[in-house]
């Protein structure tokens, strides 16, 4: 048989909405777990290495399955301006707002890192009234404001150290970077002129490729125990290449408001597993933060029915 992504049923066909449901707080799950496996990995593996190396063995993980006949024919006939966009997400989604993720790893904690990367909904809205013109609703003002006091509330009273201050600079441009990449892939993938296999074996291939050259040139490779191999193999198989296929399949009968509820609870889920694997401890108060923050993130995905998306 071909080895073609569309030749199986699950991926052409939509599934039961309890099936996306499950299958969405799996993924959601999974990608909670990669902030814990992330963090034991870099202490031996470099931040920006083993971003690279993750990303671009979840690229060759891939790639074969973008060399079917149709995958093939269309990557051909991607016009000038389209491989441009696709260069352009790659570094921005990848090389940037990745990078920048394992960097803030490195300096914060998984739930300071969590939280901040939930800022990405504000940018993004935000970005929308520069770029296209769409002015947020009051519902959106609401959470936006909600967000903010959130924040406030969990660094209060506020007392960075150096690592930490740096970190929060690090993850401000991951979620700059994460936000652009969001904008840019809406355009990219609005129409669905473009198949998704397609934009991500592109552009995870660049900006993998990218990202992994700058961490060998900038941090080196280290010698890698078997534990830290393990913990790369599976977040770019598991945690990425199959995560993200899972997700892309459970949007096929989620809505997007459906979709957004579960993503948010990966700020309780990252919480929990860094608390149970890392022992990182969080307060009273800092939960209340991130309950706040969550609410106000989540009201800012929230528009009305037939408002015009990104």
């Amino acid at each position: 048989m071909e080895n073609n992504l569309d030749e199986v049923e699950i991926f052409s066909k939509p599934i039961s909405r309890t099936l996306a449901i499950l299958l969405a707080l799996l993924v959601t799950f999974l990608w909670s777990t990669s902030f814990v496996i992330i963090k034991l990995g870099l202490k031996e593996i470099p931040p920006l290495t083993f971003a690279g190396l993750r990303y671009f063995i979840a690229f060759v993980s891939l790639l074969p399955f973008a060399v079917s006949k149709d995958r093939i024919e269309e990557i051909k006939n991607l016009d000038k301006k389209t491989w441009y966009k696709l260069i352009l997400l790659g570094i921005v989604f990848y090389t940037a707002t990745q990078g920048t993720q394992f960097l803030g790893l490195s300096l914060l904690p998984a739930v300071t890192v969590s939280l901040w990367l939930n800022f990405t909904p504000i940018i993004v809205a935000l970005l929308g009234i520069v770029l296209i013109s769409e002015i947020p609703t009051k519902q959106q003002w609401i959470g936006t404001l909600l967000f903010v006091a959130g924040i406030i509330v969990y660094f209060f009273p506020i007392s960075l150290l150096g690592d930490q201050a740096l970190g929060l600079i690090v993850m401000t441009i991951g979620v700059l970077a994460n936000s652009g990449s969001a904008v840019l892939g809406r355009d990219i993938n609005r129409g669905g002129k473009h198949h998704p296999l397609v934009v991500t074996v592109i552009s995870m291939g660049v900006g993998a490729a990218l990202l992994l050259i700058i961490g060998l040139i900038v941090q080196g490779l280290p010698s890698i125990n078997t534990t830290n191999i393990i913990y790369i193999l599976w977040l770019a198989l598991i945690n990425t290449a199959l995560a993200f296929t899972l997700w892309n399949i459970s949007l096929r009968s989620l809505t997007a408001m459906e979709s957004s509820i579960i993503n948010g609870t990966m700020l309780i889920q990252i919480a929990l597993i860094a608390w149970i694997f890392l022992g990182e401890t969080i307060s009273i108060k800092e939960i209340g933060g991130m309950a706040v923050a969550a609410a106000g993130a989540l009201l800012v995905q929230m528009k009305r029915a037939g408002s015009k998306s990104i």
